[in-house]
């Protein structure tokens, strides 16, 4: 646990605006680009703590993107509150519709876009989007050159070490990167693991120093940021500009509020949790018919469990029933029978699913 000056020493640091392209952040703590996570009613549990810098939407298919009604769609939905400060993830093969998708999203208000360049899903890399653009760099280069010409807003990337285990994958990311940065690119997230891994080893923090002495953009880094100690570790071991929460946001909401505040994120944690949960369950019915509702919680429900030691046991009593209110109640049991077993580190395991 971090002693009250590194927390200081952390919050000073994350409360430093940055600049992005033509637009600036009030906080380097952002929310990391997820699939199936970051939706909007997720988002809005994560904002109701302000702190996060950026916010990012699940991943959207370039190829709807410029047709689709947020009025119908499940990944594609948002509050004009949150457009400021909202990023639109977006993954695809083909550089005009990325380029199409982009400027949708800065018609409407967006932040800035996201090209993923970084999903190891194994349906997405076989279609040469996500990491599989890491072994097409050509086509890689001309998506973010495409995007680039095509909008003023902030473009971001987010990477990973390499698409496959060799020697030279990190290189080859490296040289990939400062192309993408020739190109226009503004920022790059980057998890420092190769695309095979997913996350069955630990994050190579030297993967993400290389990278940011490479490049002159601002560069987050993402992966296993799990505690306030977690975070101030990356930042020093590789003077990265920022850090992207990914998992631990979805399990904690409230994190990003804590980091800046130099407090530690696990005083009252389980009063946090019931809060935010109960919030997120509600609103997840409200946004949507109850069958999606039901199926977004449950993937929610995952990560939620992984604050506790028995998180797999915790998991099957926080889905139990079928309506809204059947859910609320299993859940706000579960948290009750359960807060002696609430884990300061998450269940690893859980995450890692």
């Amino acid at each position: 646990m971090l002693a009250p000056d590194q927390r200081e020493k952390l919050a000073a640091y994350l409360s430093r605006p940055l600049h992005i392209g033509s637009k600036s952040i009030s906080s380097r703590a952002v929310l990391a680009p997820l699939a199936g996570l970051n939706h909007q009613a997720m988002r809005e549990s994560i904002a109701s703590c302000p702190g996060a810098g950026l916010l990012f939407t699940g991943m959207l298919s370039a190829r709807a993107v410029p047709t689709e009604n947020p009025r119908k769609s499940h990944a594609f939905s948002w509050n004009k509150q949150e457009l400021p400060f909202l990023v639109g993830q977006i993954f695809g093969n083909e550089p005009a519709q990325m380029a199409a998708a982009a400027q949708r999203l800065e018609a409407e208000g967006f932040f800035g876009v996201d090209i993923n360049m970084g999903c190891s899903v194994a349906a997405i890399v076989k279609k040469k989007c996500g990491a599989g653009l890491l072994r097409e760099p050509d086509l890689a280069r001309r998506i973010a050159a495409c995007v680039r010409n095509a909008v003023n807003f902030p473009v971001l990337v987010k990477l990973r070490s390499g698409w496959q285990d060799d020697p030279r994958a990190l290189e080859n990311t490296v040289r990939l990167a400062q192309i993408l940065e020739a190109e226009g690119v503004d920022a790059v997230t980057f998890h420092p693991r190769l695309s095979p891994d997913r996350r069955t080893r630990p994050p190579n923090l030297s993967h993400l120093a290389i990278i940011k002495q490479a490049l002159k953009i601002p560069v987050f880094g993402n992966g296993n940021l799990c505690t306030a100690g977690d975070c101030l570790a990356m930042i020093e071991k590789t003077n990265c500009d920022g850090i992207a929460l990914g998992r631990m946001a979805i399990a904690r909401p409230w994190l990003f509020q804590s980091l800046l505040a130099g407090e530690d994120e696990f005083e009252e944690a389980i009063v946090k949790l019931r809060s935010s949960a109960v919030a997120c369950l509600n609103r997840l019915f409200e946004l949507w018919e109850p069958g999606v509702a039901r199926k977004y919680y449950k993937k929610y429900a995952l990560y939620l469990s992984g604050n506790f030691s028995s998180g797999s046991r915790v998991y099957g009593k926080l889905t139990k029933g079928e309506t809204k209110q059947e859910l609320v109640e299993a859940l706000e049991a579960a948290l009750d029978e359960n807060t002696a077993e609430l884990s300061r580190r998450p269940n690893m395991l859980l995450f890692s699913m």
